[in-house]
């Protein structure tokens, strides 16, 4: 009977300990998870510091970036003293009608009796008068040569210390598949300007007094050998 006893308390014991080491095993699931918690939540805000930290540095790094003004021209307060009779809108509207209407050969009252035409090249160093530009221009059509020719005509502003001039660029191209270009056969190549300064300049009453194109801006572009004007055509073909 002792030792029935005995047994009986040892499985009782053996049952007890099962029990409590269950009992402390499932009392610390919930304590672990909590501490994987509480680790992960420190892992999350210092990520979220780090990140912030980061962000911060980005911000410093940007607000720290040094801007020396003088450099700049106030270009509003430099076309305000210009005291222009015309607005910079006004003068790139009709800087668009002189430029729709055959740059100026279908609406010669467009030019002013004192219009010069220069170009890199053409028209030596005076440029040419408004008749000689007008005989020049009229007398040859170069979309006879390139039905789909396309001057690309953009970035239009009025220049803040020269009243009355307004600045554009043209990134010209076309294909040599109608007349042929100066008497030649044509090719149907096709051809592409690089960047041109380009600029029309009026006196008070609206009147076209200067006009000028072909300089070229970075002859790199394109595939015209870097040339700009009517020379680039005839290189790329």
């Amino acid at each position: 009977q002792k030792q029935i006893y005995s047994f009986s308390t040892l499985n009782i014991t053996k049952t007890m300990i099962f029990r409590t080491t269950l009992a402390l095993a499932v009392t610390c699931i919930p304590t672990s998870l909590a501490f994987n918690s509480v680790s992960l939540g420190r892992h999350a805000n210092s990520h979220s510091l780090l990140t912030r930290a980061k962000s911060s540095s980005a911000e410093i790094t940007t607000s720290s970036v040094v801007i020396d003004e003088s450099l700049f021209l106030d270009e509003a307060n430099a076309l305000s003293e210009l005291d222009f009779p015309l607005s910079e809108g006004e003068l790139v509207t009709k800087a668009k009608e002189y430029l729709s209407s055959g740059q100026g050969v279908e609406r010669p009252e467009l030019l002013a009796s004192e219009f010069i035409f220069m170009g890199p090249v053409v028209g030596g160093s005076s440029g040419l008068d408004r008749e000689a530009y007008l005989e020049a221009v009229g007398g040859f059509k170069i979309t006879d040569a390139f039905p789909d020719l396309n001057p690309r005509f953009h970035h239009f502003r009025a220049d803040p210390l020269d009243a009355g001039r307004v600045w554009f660029t043209s990134v010209a191209s076309g294909t040599d598949n109608g007349k042929g270009f100066l008497g030649n056969k044509p090719t149907g190549k096709k051809f592409m300007t690089p960047p041109q300064a380009c600029s029309l300049k009026f006196n008070e009453e609206g009147k076209v007094i200067k006009y000028t194109i072909g300089h070229v801006m970075e002859r790199s572009l394109g595939n015209t050998g870097g040339l700009g004007g009517i020379f680039g055509p005839a290189y790329a073909i």
